[in-house]
């Protein structure tokens, strides 16, 4: 018996000769593409259409292949289908509501394909013409919204949501995708927050759900009022956040666990190997191809979060079970293409914290644990552009966190201590750090480990300029609280002095190169000014009085950098060149360090010939120094524990809009025709009479 082959919407016997039969979907397609109404010659056309399986890659390429003037003129077919998919939404058959939600994904897809070039008007006018624009799409809003709120199938609220992905990114500049107006107007939020609070919504629908919210959020935001951006600021329900914050965990831990499963292939792999053999030369390299595509769309999800809602930051700090360690049941997820800006949904089901009770012998994490995590991954390597924006959108976020009132409260708290295993750059001069040993102690302690490794392992030719700018802000803020709330943090202050000055030194070494495309004098002006922070108001906030004596031990250890530095702003700000103010402003930054470096030398030197030593210990300058502070005058310096708030609008604009642009395309690409599938649906309601 020849077997039937199905391929372009054609049906052929593979033995015969005979002309190729078309499946009956597909003429009926070709009827709608003529200028002939075809319910005239059969009554019962679009009831029967939305019984046919839908063959969405042929709607769309004859959508594709037509030019603009043919569109045009089988227009009037193209509004008369898509009303009637809206109406076919309100059928009590599943099969035509699915068949019909299909439809529209293809249309929208398809007709935008041809509008690239023209204004968001020219698609909706071409999908339902201007008259009825505001009646149909309120019918479509209405009855999409019923459906995601309704107890019905999952499967169609999974394909309400792909809809609505489909009809946000549309365009790649969403603020340019005129169709939103509607999703506006008529909202959805209510319908979004639900799939959220409720477990069993949130494990199917939860990911799809939090970037479409990220999405619509950053509709047009500095151009009008959004109504998604008033809703978000002000949900107060504590199941509905919980909800969005564990959606958000499980895609980041997903993300890390994917990257540690990396690590340790790649560890256990050839270039393990290669390196036991031949020596440590090509440890760099072979770890830079250990790669994972970053999630910026639900990274987007959390600053959206973070920024607008002041009550997602009590979400940050509650209580779950390590993800990593526990095993959930999986459903399928489907497959989507590998893009550069990762939005594919996580392979495991969201945990809710109601269904895993907390066990006392799984390490406990949180929201912040999973995201200081992800962001030691994606800070690691900024030379790809999408790690750079990653990397940007994480220390974004923790400027949010580290000037919040509540957050510092609980980063600080003695209460909550977690031991954090973030991830270190592998360097020849270091060894990697044993997981075993590390210690619990409060979130804060995690977060300056994340500035400190960063500083220390991004001193390169390709300088992140505005990347380190940021991470010395959020260290800065940090400390602002301390001093503020006089809380006397139990941390190793001499990594980060020792990290601060070894900056100093690679702006000195490297000022040509670096001159010649950033201003260096504004972070070299920071650094110098978180020491007078320390030097200031260090008794305040240091844990002990041998702390502050360790501070003024380091700058006269490390004085030559500050010595050098001295040298290279005096240089440049008795010079009439551009350089001359933001130079001076360092100069004057750096007159109580080197009182400082003034005072004790010489009593050092003193003490050192009088001893008859010729190197003195640690102890014995700890002893100089605290015999001579009474001697020792400093300036007050004004406004070293004031800073400017994190502002979006003014300065991060841009950014935003390129980010959100990638993040669209991407979610685009990846609604592909699989994960469109009709094969689950048809399986789910093949009862239907």
């Amino acid at each position: 018996m020849a077997q039937t082959e199905k391929k372009g919407g054609l049906l052929r016997k593979s033995s015969a000769s005979k002309k190729p039969l078309k499946e009956k979907v597909v003429l009926m397609y070709d009827e709608i593409f003529t200028t002939e109404d075809p319910s005239k010659c059969n009554p019962r056309f679009w009831e029967e259409l939305f019984l046919m399986k839908v063959n969405l890659e042929y709607l769309e390429g004859k959508l594709e292949a037509l030019d603009g003037e043919e569109l045009m003129k089988i227009k009037d077919n193209i509004n008369c289908l898509f009303q009637h998919c809206i109406q076919a939404l309100g059928e009590e058959h599943p099969i035509r509501v699915v068949n019909a939600l299909q439809t529209l994904c293809a249309l929208i897809r398809g007709v935008h394909q041809k509008n690239k070039s023209t204004s968001g008007f020219d698609i909706i006018n071409m999908l339902v013409g201007f008259d009825k624009a505001e009646l149909c799409m309120k019918n479509l809003m209405e009855s999409l919204d019923s459906l995601l709120c309704a107890e019905g199938s999952e499967s169609l609220k999974s394909l309400c949501l792909k809809l609505l992905l489909c009809l946000v990114t549309v365009t790649d500049n969403i603020s340019q995708n005129t169709i939103l107006e509607y999703v506006m107007i008529n909202s959805i939020f209510e319908a979004i927050l639900q799939i959220l609070s409720s477990p069993l919504s949130r494990r199917e629908h939860g990911y799809d759900a939090v970037v479409l919210l990220a999405l619509l959020v950053n509709y047009r935001k500095y151009e009008s009022v959004n109504p998604y951006i008033v809703k978000l600021s002000i949900v107060d329900d504590e199941a509905t956040l919980n909800g969005m914050g564990l959606v958000i965990a499980q895609a980041l831990s997903e993300y890390n666990r994917q990257y540690k499963d990396k690590e340790e292939e790649h560890q256990t792999g050839f270039f393990s190997a290669l390196t036991n053999m031949v020596g440590s030369m090509f440890i760099a390299d072979a770890d830079e191809k250990i790669s994972v595509q970053t999630n910026e769309a639900i990274l987007l999800a959390l600053y959206e979060a973070v920024h607008l809602n002041r009550n997602f930051i009590t979400v940050l700090a509650q209580s779950h079970p390590e993800m990593g360690l526990m095993t959930a049941p999986t459903s399928p997820i489907p497959v989507t293409p590998v893009t550069p800006l990762g939005t594919t949904p996580p392979s495991s089901d969201v945990i809710s914290s109601a269904e895993l009770p907390l066990d006392a012998d799984v390490q406990t994490s949180n929201l912040l644990i999973t995201f200081l995590k992800y962001s030691s991954i994606v800070m690691q390597d900024t030379k790809d552009e999408h790690r750079l924006h990653s990397g940007k959108l994480c220390l974004i976020i923790l400027t949010c966190i580290a000037e919040d009132q509540y957050a510092n409260a609980f980063l600080h708290d003695d209460n909550m201590n977690f031991r954090v295993n973030l991830h270190r750059m592998p360097m020849r001069h270091r060894k990697k750090a044993a997981d075993k040993n590390l210690p619990c102690r409060p979130l804060v302690c995690a977060v300056l480990d994340l500035m400190v490794e960063f500083i220390v392992t991004h001193m390169m030719k390709e300088f992140p300029m505005d990347l380190y700018v940021r991470c010395i802000q959020i260290v800065h803020k940090l400390l602002c609280y301390q001093k503020k709330c006089r809380v006397r943090l139990h941390y190793t202050w001499r990594e980060l002095w020792s990290a601060l000055i070894n900056l100093l030194k690679f702006l000195m070494s490297n000022e040509t190169v670096l001159l010649a495309k950033h201003n260096i004098f504004t972070l070299a002006l920071m650094v110098v000014n978180l020491f007078n922070m320390f030097i200031t108001y260090g008794d305040t906030f240091l844990p002990t009085p041998s702390s502050y004596d360790e501070l003024y031990y380091e700058i006269i250890r490390m004085h030559q950098n500050f010595d050098n530095l001295y040298s290279m702003v005096l240089r440049l700000s008795t010079n009439a060149g551009q350089w001359k103010e933001p130079a001076s402003k360092v100069t004057h930054a750096l007159v109580n360090i080197r009182a400082i470096i003034n005072h004790f030398n010489p009593k050092i030197e003193s003490y050192a010939a009088v001893n008859h030593i010729s190197q003195l210990s640690e102890d014995q300058v700890l002893e100089v120094v605290r015999s001579n502070y009474d001697t020792l005058t400093l300036k007050l310096q004004d406004g070293l524990d004031q800073y400017e708030r994190y502002s979006e609008q003014h300065k991060e604009a841009a950014f935003f809009k390129e980010l959100v642009r990638s993040i669209s395309i991407n979610v685009r690409k990846n609604l592909a025709f699989n994960t469109l599938s009709q094969e689950l649906l048809l399986k789910e309601f093949s009862t239907i009479s």
